[in-house]
């Protein structure tokens, strides 16, 4: 299994665009291994660091001191997330960050950040320490990241994130996923149901559930699935070929050419 995590991941967990995270790691203030591919790879070492730098920036700390203090600050975290979690906030003039129980300053200086590191079995999240509980998006966040070892607890903690807003369409779509991949095909189809309920004619919850139906030997209700999500969304190239593939079996040549022509359209030609 590839350790770390891609850049892609720190991105969606931290909310950080690519050019943010190239201009941090360009100052110095993480210093990434590189992967078998020779692309970055981040230790939950470097999230805090990379989660600190953008708040003690956008309050306008210089960049001389945040270098400093990161540097020092690097040395005394843990090499995994403590299970009681980690807290790095200001107080005051310092700097004071809680592990557990214990509270040690990594150095001194005025910073204004305040943030929660938590690690639900041993998984990471952010989300401020002044709420009781992760909201719907640290889930959904967490669940990105338990998906690369644990697509159970991926499954639940996508589920908490609909409990917290059922109109969460990436949660949805990500859920259903999971379940088809799963071979839990009853489950999923529940899942797309809900979601489209609550979210409307969404072209990504329609195609992934025209995709279900097809594997669940439902072609007719997958076809119109697919009309659906072409209605919600024109521009889904992969729904009109798998829609053109469905009425060429059904002997609809007409409309089997015309979806043809607007994946080809779509895709440049390919």
């Amino acid at each position: 299994m590839t350790e770390g995590y891609s850049l892609r991941e720190v991105g969606k967990l931290l909310g950080l665009s690519r050019s943010i995270l190239g201009r941090l790691i360009d100052a110095g203030f993480v210093s990434p291994t590189r992967g078998s591919r020779r692309e970055y790879r981040f230790s939950f070492r470097d999230l805090v660091l990379l989660r600190a730098a953008q708040g003690l920036t956008e309050a306008n700390i210089p960049s001389s001191r945040i270098l400093r203090s990161l540097r020092r600050l690097r040395s005394q975290l843990p090499q995994q997330v403590p299970l009681d979690g980690l807290r790095i906030e200001a107080v005051g003039d310092a700097v004071v960050v809680s592990e557990g129980q214990k509270q040690w300053r990594p150095d001194d200086g005025q910073y204004v950040m305040q943030f929660q590191v938590a690690a639900p079995d041993g998984r990471l999240a952010f989300f401020d320490p002044a709420e009781a509980s992760p909201p719907e998006e640290s889930w959904f966040e967490q669940a990105l990241v338990l998906e690369r070892t644990n697509a159970e607890q991926a499954c639940e903690a996508y589920r908490r994130a609909l409990d917290a807003d059922p109109a969460h369409c990436g949660a949805c779509v990500n859920l259903g996923r999971l379940l088809h991949e799963l071979g839990r095909m009853r489950e999923a189809e529940a899942v797309y149901a809900k979601g489209l309920a609550a979210c409307g004619a969404d072209g990504t919850l329609l195609f992934n559930l025209a995709v279900l139906l097809e594997d669940m030997q439902r072609g007719d209700d997958a076809a119109a699935a697919y009309r659906a999500a072409l209605a919600a969304a024109p521009d889904l190239a992969d729904a009109h070929f798998n829609l053109a593939r469905l009425c060429e079996a059904r002997g609809l040549r007409q409309d089997a050419v015309r979806h043809l022509s607007a994946f080809r359209k779509l895709t440049g030609g390919r």
